[in-house]
């Protein structure tokens, strides 16, 4: 059995413990609609919005990883990243900035990755490079702040994947991290390298045609989007109270300086407050008339696309504290590098 097949075994036993957190939602939902029926309807129109959003990559992201699982398949794409080095994390970066997947969106696809036994030095690249930009949001964003933000956005989203990814490898070099995924999803033979990785010699693409490798497929396909539904109906649950309960306001009166201090500290207020890209980009452009450093605006943007609370909820369900935190670390670093570059380049 491959070592993805594995993981997914482990993440159905979870699936079965996080049946508490359905019972909590519900709960909540119940007390919401006694005491404050309108919005916890609003609250779920939005959840079921914001679901259905995702949904055509969260289904794409499943059937891959459980084809990948079925057909052994996920060994050949463990070793294509497996042996790269820094030149995988570099094809991750670039590949990250271009792929169409929101923070939300990118979770199950890194579920995948880890789970395929991909290094994790490329996958936190893709990581930290795919929600920043995609070709929707390119376009978006060159309307109201204007060409040059959206291509200095996009590059950003370059740079700090390679960043993240670069300082990723040397960590895992040192022998910093071992294993990324939480001890109840690892399967054997996954780690952070490519050591552990099974045979790739092993790969049947027509699974159809194996009753086991069926029930596999589709037990894999079953048990993922499960767990990943789960932590992303509570992730979008905490995003609606955001949208109803932050005032707009709030966050233009604490970024509205000019000080050199505002670059760093609209990195870390993008990172729980942002709420998603097409709400930051009227608000970045009301802040940058009142006053806001661009480079600011290019802070908070890119920390809150990469590590937004909602994100950050689904990603710490995934992998170890460690790896949870140092992925957040990297998020502000990286911001607000690229901050006071763009600052210093529009200048």
């Amino acid at each position: 059995m491959s070592s993805f097949a594995l993981t997914l075994a482990s993440l159905t036993r979870r699936v079965g413990a996080v049946d508490r957190l359905w019972m909590a939602l519900a709960v909540s939902l119940a007390l919401g609609l006694a005491l404050a029926p309108e919005a916890a309807r609003q609250s779920l129109g939005f959840i079921a919005e914001s679901l259905l959003r995702v949904s055509p990559f969260l289904a794409l992201a499943v059937a891959v990883a459980a084809g990948a699982g079925a057909t052994g398949a996920d060994n050949l794409i463990a070793h294509a990243f497996g042996g790269g080095g820094l030149k995988a994390v570099v094809v991750a970066a670039l590949f990250g900035a271009l792929s169409p997947f929101c923070s939300c969106g990118v979770v199950p696809v890194i579920a995948a990755l880890l789970a395929m036994g991909v290094p994790l030095a490329p996958v936190m690249a893709f990581w930290l490079a795919s929600p920043i930009m995609d070709p929707e949001i390119f376009f978006l964003t060159a309307g109201p702040l204007g060409l040059p933000f959206a291509v200095g956005k996009a590059l950003a989203a370059i740079a700090i994947g390679l960043l993240g990814g670069t300082a990723t490898w040397m960590l895992v070099r040192a022998g910093g991290i071992s294993r990324p995924l939480r001890t109840d999803l690892a399967g054997a033979g996954n780690n952070c390298g490519s050591a552990g990785l099974a045979d790739p010699a092993a790969v049947n693409w027509r699974f159809w045609r194996d009753a086991g490798r069926r029930r596999s497929f589709w037990r894999q396909t079953r048990s993922t989007t499960a767990f990943l539904v789960k932590w992303l109906t509570l992730a979008f649950a905490l995003e609606s109270l955001m949208l109803r309960y932050l005032p707009a306001e709030s966050v233009t009166a604490l970024l509205g300086g000019g000080s050199l201090l505002v670059v760093p500290l609209a990195a870390l207020v993008g990172m729980p407050t942002y709420l998603n890209s097409y709400a930051a980009i009227p608000l970045m452009s009301g802040l940058i008339d009142l006053g806001m450093q661009p480079g600011a605006a290019m802070a908070f943007m890119t920390a809150g696309a990469v590590s937004s609370l909602p994100a950050a909820i689904a990603v710490f369900a995934l992998v170890r504290p460690l790896v949870f935190l140092w992925y957040l670390g990297l998020a502000a670093l990286g911001s607000v590098v690229v901050g006071y570059a763009y600052q210093f380049a529009v200048a």
